[in-house]
């Protein structure tokens, strides 16, 4: 486990993991149909994150990026395939990073409640639209703003002084 998340045990460590995954087929599958151009743009963020992504947000997409195609494979094959069950099962799970992230640094629980943000919305805008990108639909828009998750406030003023 990486050094600034020793707050978590290993279990916590993998939700938290587990709920980029989670993420991706939630906003993916919104629609009630998964398709292979979301996914694959999905992986490449993750994979852009494991080597762009400055601090401790790089370290952790590398921990990510070694399994993620596997891993997001997996969890399409055991997760309900209707899409109202399949939600509910994912919002479920999601819900439980709120406890995980409140043991982070404040810092560290921000940036990766906004990388989660981030993530919906690469997803949600990778199929449909112009030539097959940057357009929304209501369903993705509905589970888009990631409201299970709460926020973690972090003011960074202090950082600039």
């Amino acid at each position: 486990m990486l050094d600034q998340f020793k707050a978590l045990n290993e279990s916590e460590f993998s939700q938290l993991k587990e709920a980029v995954v989670l993420i991706t087929v939630l906003i993916a599958g919104a629609d009630g149909k998964i398709e292979s151009e979301e996914l694959a743009w999905a992986e490449k963020v993750v994979d852009i994150r494991s080597y762009h992504q400055k601090g401790i947000l790089k370290a952790f997409y590398e921990n990510i990026d070694l399994t993620f195609g596997d891993n997001l494979k997996k969890q399409i094959d055991l997760l309900p395939s209707n899409v109202i069950e399949r939600n509910e099962v994912i919002t479920e799970e999601l819900t439980k990073l709120n406890d995980i992230l409140a043991k982070l640094e404040p810092k560290l629980g921000a940036g990766l409640h906004k990388s989660f943000l981030s993530l919906a919305q690469h997803v949600a805008k990778a199929s449909g639209g112009v030539m097959g990108f940057f357009t929304i639909n209501a369903a993705e828009a509905k589970v888009l703003k990631l409201s299970m998750i709460s926020p973690v406030e972090y003011d960074n003023s202090e950082e600039e002084e």
